[in-house]
């Protein structure tokens, strides 16, 4: 059957108009290993999330910040954390202010080699097992896999097979938004070269800001971190967001 040149006109304006309403859907920014990596860059809306498996020293300083500003943030644990007794009452805390609480793996494994990001370094089998026993914990507070569907890999270091995997389980993979070392709060001085003051990393969120702007950023830090770094940035978070708000900024959940 022949087509006429006009027919196929309509059908290409139909097309381009079905992917234009997909791209509204879901206005991400995709890394090249197939994680969202930005949210919608049209609007002036920041994302502020937190990590965390071992420490949470940070909890009354981010939660009375947040607080403050009326704003809720995004909190990915890992099973370890979530079954920790200690963490028990914060969780709940945030929970109860509406704060997005997501996961970030069970046992906080390595995937894949720093060296050679391709090289697996877990099985799917074991990726899969991992992390529902992430979820298993999450469920304990109410917090079931369908209103969680945000999954931030451990240590922030993932592949497309892994994204793949992610997927398959109807979750979408996360990461944070690069170029401003906010998520190495995590650093402490007896690292040498590799530790970063919070002194530089507020500088360096502002110059990012100034230099290229933060619509849809993921901005990452830590809920805690080593007793050894006591340059903690959580104690920059309220005059962060001041300034931010200043430049026209507002503070959206995740989801």
């Amino acid at each position: 059957m022949k087509l006429s040149a006009g027919f196929i006109f309509i059908i290409f304006l139909y097309c381009l108009g079905c992917a234009d309403k997909a791209k509204q859907a879901e206005p991400y920014v995709i890394d090249d290993h197939g994680a969202i990596v930005r949210m919608d860059t049209t609007k002036k809306e920041i994302f502020l999330v937190f990590t965390g498996h071992e420490f949470a020293d940070g909890f009354e300083v981010i939660s009375a910040t947040l607080s403050k500003h009326d704003i809720k943030g995004a909190f990915f644990f890992t099973g370890d954390f979530y079954r920790k007794t200690s963490f028990k009452e914060l969780i709940q805390s945030l929970k109860k202010d509406g704060h997005y609480l997501g996961a970030h793996s069970d046992k906080h494994l390595l995937y894949c080699t720093w060296e050679k990001r391709d090289s697996l370094l877990v099985s799917k089998s074991e990726f899969r097992t991992d992390l529902e026993n992430n979820y298993k914990e999450m469920s304990y507070y109410g917090i079931k896999k369908e209103n969680a569907i945000y999954f931030m890999p451990p240590y922030e270091w993932y592949n497309l097979e892994i994204s793949k995997w992610t997927a398959e389980m109807d979750l979408k993979l996360f990461n944070f938004s690069g170029g401003t070392s906010s998520n190495q709060d995590w650093t402490y001085p007896e690292l040498g070269k590799s530790y970063i003051s919070s002194d530089t990393i507020f500088n360096r969120i502002l110059r990012y800001e100034e230099k290229y702007g933060m619509n849809g950023f993921i901005l990452l830090s830590h809920i805690g971190t080593d007793h050894r770094r006591t340059d903690k940035f959580y104690y920059k978070l309220d005059s962060l967001i001041e300034m931010l708000k200043d430049k026209g900024y507002s503070f959206k959940r995740i989801d």
